[in-house]
C-alpha cells in the first residue's frame, strides 16, 4: 500500500544531536487523511510538512474529540531505521478513538502511512546515541458546527519530529509527590484513552509538584483516592520484598506499550509480575520497612524513569539510595538496546523499514 507524495520544495535540515531537545524540530512530510460520513476515510497523502486548515467552528477546538499516540523510529549502526511496536500503537489509537466517539483508522492504513513516511523522512533519524525520531499520530473532529452532537467529519494526521537524548546527562533518579486533591481520571470515563483532556486535566497538579521541587505526581484512583495508578504521565512500577508490582488496568489507566513491554520482559527473566491494586498505605509501609527495593516509571518518552524519593502527607521516603535500582537498570538497558537494534529481538517487536 503505498499514498500519493507531494515532495516538499523547501526541504530543511536536521540540527545537529544536542540542539534537537524534543518535539520542537519536524521533518519535511506529514501524513494527511480525510474521513466524514458519506465517504469515509478517503484521500490519504503524503504532503509537506506545515500548516492544517481548520474551520474556528471545529469541534475539536470546542469539545476536544481528539487522541494521540507517541512512538518512536531507531537508528541502528549498520545505518537502517527501525520501528518498536508500531501495531500495538495503532491498535491502542483505535481503542482511544471508539471511547471518544472518533472513527477508527484502518490498521493496515495506518501502518502503512506510518512506514512509508519514516521511509521518506529517514534522513531526519538522528544517529547520536539516544536520539531517535518521535511519531505522533493524531485523529480529530473537524465538523465545522457548534452543535453537539456525534462526528461526522475527521482527520488523521503524522508528524516526526527528531528528537534528542532524553538523559543528556544520566539515566537520574527523580522526586515525585502524592498529589491528594486532583484526580487524573475514574473508571467508566477516558483515562485508559490517550486524549489530549487527559493531559490538560493533569497540568495543574504537575505545576503544583514543580513549584516544590518535584518532577511528577503520584497519581490516586479518583473514587477512593486510595490506589495508586500512574506517576505523571508514565505506568508505574514497584519492587517490593523481590516482587514486581504495577497497578492493574482499571479502566481509569492507560494501557502503555512500554509497560507491556517491560511485563513481558520481567517475565521471560524468570521474574514474578503482578498487576493488581495497591493502595499508598501497603507503598508507605514497604518503604518504612525496608521492602520498597525499587521504583520507576514506563513511557515511550524516557522508557524508564527510576524515582529516587516519594512524598506523601510532607513525609519524604527515600528509595533504593536516590540511585537508579539493577531492575530497572537492566530494563532500560535491554528495551534500549532492542529498539536501536544493538541487542537480539527474541519478542518480534522491530520493523526495519524498507525491509
Amino acid at each position: 500500500m503505498k499514498f500519493p507524495v507531494t515532495k516538499n520544495p523547501n526541504p530543511g535540515t536536521m540540527p545537529e544531536a544536542s540542539k534537537l531537545g524534543f518535539g520542537s524540530v519536524f521533518s519535511d512530510h506529514m501524513f494527511l487523511m480525510d474521513y466524514n460520513a458519506k465517504d469515509g476515510w478517503h484521500d490519504a497523502r503524503i504532503v509537506p510538512y506545515g500548516p492544517l486548515s481548520l474551520s474556528p467552528a471545529a469541534s475539536v477546538l470546542h469539545y476536544a474529540g481528539e487522541v494521540f499516540e507517541g512512538l518512536k523510529a531507531y537508528r541502528r549502526k549498520d545505518g537502517k531505521v527501525q520501528l518498536f511496536r508500531h501495531d500495538a500503537n495503532v491498535e491502542r489509537l483505535n481503542i482511544s478513538a471508539e471511547r471518544i466517539g472518533l472513527p477508527q483508522v484502518p490498521v493496515d492504513v495506518a501502518m502503512a502511512a506510518i512506514e512509508q513516511l519514516v521511509e521518506l523522512d529517514q534522513a531526519w533519524v538522528p544517529s547520536a546515541p539516544g536520539t531517535s525520531l518521535y511519531i505522533r499520530p493524531f485523529l480529530f473532529a473537524t465538523d465545522p458546527a457548534l452543535a453537539l452532537h456525534g462526528v461526522h467529519e475527521a482527520m488523521f494526521v503524522i508528524i516526526l519530529s527528531p528528537s534528542g537524548s532524553y538523559y543528556a546527562e544520566g539515566l537520574n533518579p527523580v522526586k515525585i509527590m502524592l498529589e491528594t486533591e486532583d484526580v487524573r481520571a475514574v473508571r467508566g470515563g477516558t483515562g485508559y484513552t490517550k486524549c489530549g483532556g487527559n493531559y490538560a486535566a493533569s497540568n495543574r497538579a504537575g505545576d503544583r509538584a514543580m513549584q516544590k521541587g518535584y518532577s511528577q505526581v503520584l497519581w490516586l484512583d479518583g473514587v477512593e483516592r486510595k490506589y495508586v495508578e500512574e506517576v505523571g504521565a508514565m505506568n508505574v512500577m514497584f519492587k517490593i520484598d523481590g516482587k514486581v508490582i504495577t497497578p492493574m488496568l482499571t479502566g481509569s489507566i492507560l494501557s502503555g506499550i512500554t509497560r507491556r513491554s517491560c511485563i513481558q520482559m520481567l517475565k521471560s527473566w524468570g521474574m514474578e509480575v503482578e498487576e493488581r491494586l495497591i493502595s499508598i498505605d501497603e507503598l508507605v509501609e514497604a518503604a518504612e520497612n525496608g521492602k520498597l527495593e525499587e521504583a520507576w516509571g514506563t513511557g515511550t518518552a524516557a522508557v524508564i524513569s527510576p524515582i529516587g524519593e516519594l512524598c506523601y502527607k510532607d513525609v519524604k521516603y527515600t528509595i533504593n539510595g536516590f540511585e537508579i535500582g539493577p531492575t530497572a537498570q537492566k530494563l532500560y538497558d535491554e528495551l534500549t538496546g532492542l529498539q536501536w537494534g544493538d541487542k537480539p529481538d527474541p519478542f518480534g517487536w522491530t520493523k526495519v523499514i524498507g525491509e
